[in-house]
C-alpha cells in the first residue's frame, strides 16, 4: 500500500481499497472520481491507471476494475454498454451514486443502476458505503457470458 493513502475504514472497519478489491498489477480505471477520493488512483501498485471523465475515457479496453462515480441516470445508460466492453472477462466495475443523506442531486439509485445493467449482461454482486457521499455497487459479467 501506497504511504499517505487514506485507507478510512467506514462503517465496516474495512479500509476501502480492500473494501473495493483494489489489488497490486491491476488495470484500473476511475471515471469522475471526486477529489476527495482521489487517493484511490494511488491505493495499490497498479500496472496501469487512468483518471478519467466520463465523455473522455472511451476507447480504452482491457481493464480489471473500473470505477465510475454518476449522479445521472444518463450518464450511466450512456456508458454502461461500453464499459462492459472495456472489462476484461473477469474484470469488476463498481458504479457509485450519491447517497440520498447527502442531498446531493441525482435521479440514480442502486435500482436504477439493476435497471441499466441487468439486461446487458452484467450483475451485481456487492453493495458497499464508499464514503459519507457516495454509495456503490459492484457489477461483474454474468458467469455464463464470461
Amino acid at each position: 500500500m501506497t504511504p499517505g493513502v487514506d485507507t478510512s475504514s467506514g462503517y465496516s472497519g474495512t479500509p476501502l481499497p480492500q473494501k473495493l478489491g483494489l489489488k497490486d498489477g491491476q488495470r484500473a480505471l476511475f471515471l469522475g472520481l471526486p477529489d476527495e477520493l482521489g487517493e484511490l488512483a494511488v491505493a495499490r501498485e497498479f500496472a496501469e491507471v487512468r483518471v478519467s471523465e466520463w465523455d473522455a475515457w472511451r476507447g480504452s479496453t482491457g481493464w480489471n476494475f473500473v470505477h465510475g462515480f454518476t449522479a445521472s441516470r444518463g450518464v450511466l445508460e450512456d456508458n454502461a454498454r461500453p464499459l462492459l466492453e472495456a472489462i476484461t472477462r473477469d474484470g469488476v466495475i463498481w458504479i457509485s451514486w450519491p447517497k440520498k443523506a447527502s442531498k446531493v442531486p441525482t435521479d440514480i439509485t442502486e435500482d436504477v443502476i439493476r435497471e441499466v445493467v441487468l439486461p446487458i449482461g452484467l450483475v451485481d454482486i456487492k453493495v458497499a458505503a464508499v464514503s459519507e457521499i457516495w454509495s456503490g455497487l459492484k457489477l461483474m459479467i454474468r458467469k455464463e457470458l464470461r
